[in-house]
Protein backbone atom coordinates (compact mmCIF):
# COMPACT_ATOMS: atom_id res chain seq x y z
CA UNK A 1 0.00 0.00 0.00
CA UNK A 2 0.95 3.64 -0.40
CA UNK A 3 1.35 6.47 2.09
CA UNK A 4 -0.65 9.57 1.20
CA UNK A 5 -0.36 11.71 4.30
CA UNK A 6 1.38 11.89 7.67
CA UNK A 7 0.76 14.09 10.69
CA UNK A 8 2.42 14.51 14.06
CA UNK A 9 1.97 16.66 17.15
CA UNK A 10 4.74 18.24 19.13
CA UNK A 11 6.34 15.58 21.34
CA UNK A 12 6.57 17.05 24.81
CA UNK A 13 4.83 17.53 28.13
CA UNK A 14 1.54 19.12 27.09
CA UNK A 15 -1.59 18.36 29.11
CA UNK A 16 -3.80 17.94 26.02
CA UNK A 17 -6.00 14.80 26.29
CA UNK A 18 -4.94 11.87 24.13
CA UNK A 19 -7.98 12.10 21.85
CA UNK A 20 -7.22 15.75 21.08
CA UNK A 21 -3.58 14.91 20.40
CA UNK A 22 -4.90 12.29 17.97
CA UNK A 23 -7.22 14.84 16.36
CA UNK A 24 -4.35 17.26 15.73
CA UNK A 25 -2.19 14.59 14.09
CA UNK A 26 -5.10 13.23 12.01
CA UNK A 27 -6.04 16.66 10.65
CA UNK A 28 -2.47 17.21 9.46
CA UNK A 29 -2.32 13.76 7.84
CA UNK A 30 -5.70 14.15 6.11
CA UNK A 31 -4.77 17.59 4.82
CA UNK A 32 -1.55 16.28 3.31
CA UNK A 33 -3.37 13.31 1.78
CA UNK A 34 -6.03 15.60 0.30
CA UNK A 35 -8.68 13.36 1.87
CA UNK A 36 -11.38 13.88 4.46
CA UNK A 37 -12.57 11.48 7.13
CA UNK A 38 -15.39 10.51 4.76
CA UNK A 39 -12.80 8.99 2.41
CA UNK A 40 -11.48 6.69 5.15
CA UNK A 41 -12.80 3.10 5.16
CA UNK A 42 -11.30 1.94 8.47
CA UNK A 43 -9.18 3.18 11.36
CA UNK A 44 -6.52 1.37 13.37
CA UNK A 45 -5.56 3.08 16.61
CA UNK A 46 -2.74 2.23 19.02
CA UNK A 47 -2.89 3.55 22.56
CA UNK A 48 -2.08 2.35 26.06
CA UNK A 49 -5.37 3.62 27.51
CA UNK A 50 -3.15 4.83 30.34
CA UNK A 51 -4.77 4.26 33.72
CA UNK A 52 -2.59 6.92 35.32
CA UNK A 53 -3.10 10.02 33.17
CA UNK A 54 -6.38 10.99 34.80
CA UNK A 55 -8.56 10.73 31.69
CA UNK A 56 -10.62 7.80 33.03
CA UNK A 57 -11.56 6.76 29.51
CA UNK A 58 -11.52 3.46 27.66
CA UNK A 59 -12.85 1.87 24.44
CA UNK A 60 -10.90 4.04 22.05
CA UNK A 61 -12.89 2.88 19.03
CA UNK A 62 -15.89 4.64 20.46
CA UNK A 63 -13.83 7.72 21.27
CA UNK A 64 -12.59 7.95 17.69
CA UNK A 65 -16.12 7.37 16.36
CA UNK A 66 -17.36 10.29 18.46
CA UNK A 67 -14.44 12.50 17.53
CA UNK A 68 -14.68 11.97 13.77
CA UNK A 69 -18.46 11.41 13.52
CA UNK A 70 -18.06 8.07 11.79
CA UNK A 71 -19.42 4.51 11.98
CA UNK A 72 -16.60 2.75 10.07
CA UNK A 73 -14.63 -0.18 11.56
CA UNK A 74 -12.17 1.00 14.19
CA UNK A 75 -9.64 -1.54 15.43
CA UNK A 76 -7.60 -0.93 18.57
CA UNK A 77 -4.20 -2.52 19.11
CA UNK A 78 -1.85 -2.38 22.07
CA UNK A 79 1.81 -3.35 21.90
CA UNK A 80 3.19 -0.75 24.29
CA UNK A 81 6.36 0.78 22.80
CA UNK A 82 5.71 -1.19 19.60
CA UNK A 83 2.12 -0.05 19.18
CA UNK A 84 2.81 2.19 16.19
CA UNK A 85 4.37 -0.55 14.07
CA UNK A 86 1.73 -3.07 15.18
CA UNK A 87 -1.05 -0.67 14.16
CA UNK A 88 0.52 -0.07 10.76
CA UNK A 89 1.05 -3.80 10.17
CA UNK A 90 -2.59 -4.44 10.99
CA UNK A 91 -3.77 -1.62 8.74
CA UNK A 92 -1.91 -3.10 5.79
CA UNK A 93 -3.65 -6.44 6.33
CA UNK A 94 -7.25 -5.18 6.46
CA UNK A 95 -7.81 -4.97 2.71
CA UNK A 96 -9.63 -1.64 2.70
CA UNK A 97 -9.02 1.09 0.11
CA UNK A 98 -8.09 3.88 2.55
CA UNK A 99 -7.04 3.26 6.16
CA UNK A 100 -6.18 5.82 8.82
CA UNK A 101 -3.54 4.69 11.32
CA UNK A 102 -3.34 6.57 14.62
CA UNK A 103 -1.11 6.27 17.67
CA UNK A 104 -1.62 8.48 20.70
CA UNK A 105 -0.46 8.45 24.32
CA UNK A 106 -0.11 10.89 27.20
CA UNK A 107 2.39 9.00 29.29
CA UNK A 108 4.29 11.89 30.87
CA UNK A 109 1.26 12.87 32.93
CA UNK A 110 2.02 11.16 36.22
CA UNK A 111 4.82 10.83 38.72
CA UNK A 112 8.04 9.04 37.85
CA UNK A 113 6.85 6.10 39.96
CA UNK A 114 3.51 5.93 38.11
CA UNK A 115 5.15 6.12 34.69
CA UNK A 116 7.63 3.40 35.64
CA UNK A 117 4.81 1.19 36.89
CA UNK A 118 2.89 1.68 33.64
CA UNK A 119 5.87 0.93 31.42
CA UNK A 120 6.86 -2.14 33.41
CA UNK A 121 3.57 -3.81 32.56
CA UNK A 122 5.26 -4.58 29.22
CA UNK A 123 7.89 -6.68 30.98
CA UNK A 124 7.84 -9.98 32.81
CA UNK A 125 6.83 -9.51 36.45
CA UNK A 126 7.09 -13.15 37.55
CA UNK A 127 10.82 -13.74 37.07
CA UNK A 128 12.59 -10.68 35.66
CA UNK A 129 11.11 -7.96 37.83
CA UNK A 130 11.46 -10.06 40.96
CA UNK A 131 15.21 -9.88 40.26
CA UNK A 132 15.09 -6.09 39.81
CA UNK A 133 15.04 -6.06 36.02
CA UNK A 134 13.06 -2.98 35.13
CA UNK A 135 13.71 -1.70 31.60
CA UNK A 136 16.84 0.38 32.33
CA UNK A 137 18.43 -2.40 34.37
CA UNK A 138 17.41 -5.04 31.82
CA UNK A 139 19.06 -3.07 29.02
CA UNK A 140 22.05 -2.49 31.28
CA UNK A 141 22.16 -6.28 31.55
CA UNK A 142 22.27 -6.50 27.73
CA UNK A 143 25.03 -3.89 27.70
CA UNK A 144 27.11 -5.79 30.26
CA UNK A 145 26.90 -8.98 28.22
CA UNK A 146 27.65 -7.17 24.96
CA UNK A 147 30.60 -5.24 26.43
CA UNK A 148 32.14 -8.39 27.86
CA UNK A 149 31.66 -10.40 24.66
CA UNK A 150 33.02 -7.73 22.31
CA UNK A 151 35.44 -5.90 24.64
CA UNK A 152 34.00 -2.39 24.52
CA UNK A 153 32.93 0.11 27.22
CA UNK A 154 30.12 2.57 27.79
CA UNK A 155 32.41 5.39 26.63
CA UNK A 156 32.46 3.77 23.20
CA UNK A 157 28.70 4.39 22.92
CA UNK A 158 28.83 8.13 23.58
CA UNK A 159 28.53 9.04 19.91
CA UNK A 160 25.10 7.38 19.67
CA UNK A 161 23.23 9.78 22.01
CA UNK A 162 25.40 12.64 20.77
CA UNK A 163 24.35 11.97 17.15
CA UNK A 164 20.70 11.74 18.10
CA UNK A 165 20.79 14.96 20.10
CA UNK A 166 22.49 16.76 17.21
CA UNK A 167 19.60 15.66 14.99
CA UNK A 168 16.86 16.50 17.50
CA UNK A 169 18.35 19.96 17.94
CA UNK A 170 17.09 20.62 14.39
CA UNK A 171 13.67 18.96 14.84
CA UNK A 172 10.94 21.48 15.78
CA UNK A 173 8.67 18.71 17.09
CA UNK A 174 11.27 17.31 19.50
CA UNK A 175 11.60 18.37 23.17
CA UNK A 176 15.33 18.94 22.62
CA UNK A 177 14.77 21.29 19.65
CA UNK A 178 17.33 24.09 19.72
CA UNK A 179 19.12 22.56 22.71
CA UNK A 180 22.79 21.63 22.60
CA UNK A 181 23.85 18.44 24.39
CA UNK A 182 27.59 18.00 24.36
CA UNK A 183 29.73 14.90 24.56
CA UNK A 184 30.99 16.09 27.94
CA UNK A 185 27.42 16.31 29.23
CA UNK A 186 26.72 12.80 28.01
CA UNK A 187 29.90 11.40 29.58
CA UNK A 188 29.29 13.12 32.90
CA UNK A 189 25.56 12.37 33.25
CA UNK A 190 24.70 10.28 36.28
CA UNK A 191 24.52 6.49 36.17
CA UNK A 192 20.98 5.08 35.97
CA UNK A 193 21.77 1.36 35.81
CA UNK A 194 25.43 0.54 35.37
CA UNK A 195 26.82 0.98 32.79
CA UNK A 196 23.98 3.12 31.35
CA UNK A 197 23.85 6.82 32.14
CA UNK A 198 20.97 9.30 31.92
CA UNK A 199 21.90 10.26 28.37
CA UNK A 200 21.86 6.61 27.30
CA UNK A 201 18.11 6.49 28.02
CA UNK A 202 15.15 7.75 25.97
CA UNK A 203 12.98 10.55 27.31
CA UNK A 204 9.30 9.92 28.08
CA UNK A 205 6.92 12.41 26.43
CA UNK A 206 3.33 12.86 25.21
CA UNK A 207 2.23 12.97 21.58
CA UNK A 208 0.35 11.51 18.65
CA UNK A 209 1.04 10.55 15.03
CA UNK A 210 -1.28 9.67 12.15
CA UNK A 211 -0.62 8.03 8.77
CA UNK A 212 -3.04 7.66 5.84
CA UNK A 213 -2.38 4.52 3.79
CA UNK A 214 -4.20 3.61 0.58
CA UNK A 215 -4.27 1.21 -2.32
CA UNK A 216 -4.20 4.26 -4.59
CA UNK A 217 -0.64 4.99 -5.81
CA UNK A 218 1.35 7.88 -4.39
CA UNK A 219 5.00 8.89 -4.29
CA UNK A 220 5.66 6.73 -1.18
CA UNK A 221 5.03 2.97 -1.02
CA UNK A 222 5.33 0.50 1.86
CA UNK A 223 7.07 -2.41 0.15
CA UNK A 224 8.03 -4.48 3.19
CA UNK A 225 6.16 -5.19 6.41
CA UNK A 226 6.84 -7.68 9.20
CA UNK A 227 5.72 -8.19 12.77
CA UNK A 228 7.44 -10.80 14.94
CA UNK A 229 7.51 -11.80 18.60
CA UNK A 230 9.81 -13.29 21.21
CA UNK A 231 9.66 -14.26 24.87
CA UNK A 232 8.68 -11.61 27.41
CA UNK A 233 11.23 -12.84 29.95
CA UNK A 234 14.96 -12.48 29.48
CA UNK A 235 15.44 -15.78 31.31
CA UNK A 236 14.06 -17.56 28.25
CA UNK A 237 16.53 -15.92 25.86
CA UNK A 238 19.55 -17.85 24.63
CA UNK A 239 21.48 -14.79 23.43
CA UNK A 240 21.71 -11.56 25.43
CA UNK A 241 23.67 -9.65 22.79
CA UNK A 242 20.99 -9.80 20.09
CA UNK A 243 17.20 -9.63 19.72
CA UNK A 244 15.91 -12.53 17.68
CA UNK A 245 12.58 -10.86 16.91
CA UNK A 246 14.43 -7.96 15.25
CA UNK A 247 16.50 -10.31 13.12
CA UNK A 248 13.41 -12.24 12.01
CA UNK A 249 11.35 -9.12 11.29
CA UNK A 250 14.18 -7.58 9.27
CA UNK A 251 14.69 -10.76 7.25
CA UNK A 252 10.97 -10.94 6.46
CA UNK A 253 10.67 -7.26 5.57
CA UNK A 254 13.71 -7.37 3.26
CA UNK A 255 12.32 -10.47 1.55
CA UNK A 256 8.92 -8.86 1.17
CA UNK A 257 10.52 -5.77 -0.36
CA UNK A 258 12.89 -7.77 -2.57
CA UNK A 259 15.97 -5.93 -1.30
CA UNK A 260 18.94 -6.40 1.04
CA UNK A 261 20.22 -4.24 3.94
CA UNK A 262 22.69 -2.68 1.50
CA UNK A 263 19.79 -1.03 -0.35
CA UNK A 264 18.60 0.97 2.68
CA UNK A 265 19.38 4.71 2.51
CA UNK A 266 17.94 5.98 5.81
CA UNK A 267 16.85 4.32 9.07
CA UNK A 268 14.65 5.20 12.03
CA UNK A 269 15.24 2.56 14.70
CA UNK A 270 14.20 1.90 18.28
CA UNK A 271 16.93 3.50 20.40
CA UNK A 272 15.21 3.27 23.78
CA UNK A 273 18.76 2.96 25.14
CA UNK A 274 22.13 3.50 23.46
CA UNK A 275 22.87 -0.21 23.61
CA UNK A 276 19.63 -1.05 21.79
CA UNK A 277 20.64 1.16 18.87
CA UNK A 278 24.04 -0.55 18.71
CA UNK A 279 22.47 -4.02 18.82
CA UNK A 280 19.91 -3.02 16.18
CA UNK A 281 22.71 -2.08 13.74
CA UNK A 282 23.67 -5.75 13.77
CA UNK A 283 20.23 -7.34 14.05
CA UNK A 284 18.96 -5.30 11.09
CA UNK A 285 21.85 -6.54 8.97
CA UNK A 286 23.89 -3.35 8.69
CA UNK A 287 26.90 -4.85 10.48
CA UNK A 288 28.23 -8.25 11.49
CA UNK A 289 27.85 -9.30 15.16
CA UNK A 290 30.28 -7.30 17.28
CA UNK A 291 30.99 -4.84 14.43
CA UNK A 292 28.14 -2.38 14.96
CA UNK A 293 30.36 0.06 16.85
CA UNK A 294 32.29 0.74 13.65
CA UNK A 295 29.18 2.33 12.11
CA UNK A 296 29.00 5.03 14.76
CA UNK A 297 32.75 5.60 15.27
CA UNK A 298 33.15 6.06 11.50
CA UNK A 299 30.12 8.41 11.60
CA UNK A 300 28.44 6.35 8.89
CA UNK A 301 25.18 6.63 10.82
CA UNK A 302 25.40 10.41 11.24
CA UNK A 303 22.98 12.54 9.23
CA UNK A 304 25.60 13.24 6.55
CA UNK A 305 26.92 9.66 6.56
CA UNK A 306 26.23 6.90 4.07
CA UNK A 307 23.53 5.33 6.33
CA UNK A 308 21.83 8.06 8.41
CA UNK A 309 20.16 6.59 11.49
CA UNK A 310 17.51 8.45 13.50
CA UNK A 311 17.68 11.81 11.71
CA UNK A 312 14.63 12.78 13.79
CA UNK A 313 16.62 12.42 17.00
CA UNK A 314 15.21 8.98 17.73
CA UNK A 315 13.45 7.94 20.91
CA UNK A 316 16.43 9.33 22.81
CA UNK A 317 16.01 12.97 21.80
CA UNK A 318 12.82 13.24 19.71
CA UNK A 319 11.11 11.61 22.68
CA UNK A 320 9.32 8.35 23.35
CA UNK A 321 5.54 8.57 24.02
CA UNK A 322 5.19 4.77 23.73
CA UNK A 323 2.54 3.87 21.11
CA UNK A 324 3.27 6.83 18.77
CA UNK A 325 7.02 6.16 18.49
CA UNK A 326 6.71 3.63 15.63
CA UNK A 327 4.56 5.96 13.52
CA UNK A 328 6.86 8.89 14.33
CA UNK A 329 9.56 6.89 12.57
CA UNK A 330 7.33 6.62 9.49
CA UNK A 331 6.59 10.36 9.72
CA UNK A 332 10.32 11.14 9.62
CA UNK A 333 11.13 8.79 6.75
CA UNK A 334 8.25 10.11 4.62
CA UNK A 335 9.19 13.74 5.24
CA UNK A 336 12.85 13.01 4.51
CA UNK A 337 11.85 11.37 1.22
CA UNK A 338 9.65 14.34 0.36
CA UNK A 339 12.42 16.83 1.18
CA UNK A 340 10.44 18.53 3.95
CA UNK A 341 12.91 18.36 6.86
CA UNK A 342 14.55 21.77 6.45
CA UNK A 343 17.79 22.02 8.48
CA UNK A 344 18.00 18.30 9.20
CA UNK A 345 17.22 17.28 5.61
CA UNK A 346 19.44 14.47 4.34
CA UNK A 347 21.09 15.70 1.17
CA UNK A 348 21.62 12.44 -0.69
CA UNK A 349 18.84 10.79 -2.76
CA UNK A 350 16.63 8.50 -0.65
CA UNK A 351 15.05 5.50 -2.34
CA UNK A 352 14.57 3.03 0.52
CA UNK A 353 13.97 3.77 4.18
CA UNK A 354 13.51 1.38 7.12
CA UNK A 355 11.63 1.72 10.40
CA UNK A 356 12.23 -0.54 13.40
CA UNK A 357 9.88 -0.41 16.38
CA UNK A 358 9.97 -2.59 19.51
CA UNK A 359 7.42 -3.45 22.18
CA UNK A 360 8.78 -4.46 25.57
CA UNK A 361 12.37 -5.70 25.68
CA UNK A 362 12.41 -7.22 22.19
CA UNK A 363 9.10 -9.04 22.76
CA UNK A 364 7.25 -7.50 19.78
CA UNK A 365 9.10 -6.07 16.79
CA UNK A 366 7.77 -4.37 13.68
CA UNK A 367 9.96 -3.56 10.67
CA UNK A 368 8.73 -1.67 7.63
CA UNK A 369 10.53 -0.86 4.38
CA UNK A 370 9.40 2.34 2.69
CA UNK A 371 10.18 3.19 -0.93
CA UNK A 372 10.27 6.54 -2.75
CA UNK A 373 8.45 5.74 -5.98
CA UNK A 374 9.03 8.98 -7.88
Amino acid sequence: MFIHGVGMTQFGFQVTPTHMLAYEAVMEALEESKMTIKDIDAIVVATLENEMNGERQRLYGGIMASLFKTHIPIVQVAAYCGGGAAALWNALKLGYENVLVIATDRLAAGTLEDVTEMIMQAGDHIWDQQEGLNFPSACAFFAQHYFKKYNITIDDLNLIPYKNHQNAKLNPKAPFYGKEVTLDQIKSSRVVASPLRVHDCAITVNGAVAVVVSKKPSDIEIVGSALTTDTISLLERKDLTSWKATRLAAEQAYKHAGITPNDIDVVELHDAFSITELMAYEDLGFAEPGKGLELITSKKTFRDGSLPVNPSGGLKARGHPMSPSGLAQVYEIVNQMRGKCDERQIEKPLRYGLTHNVGGIGAVVGVHVIKKVN
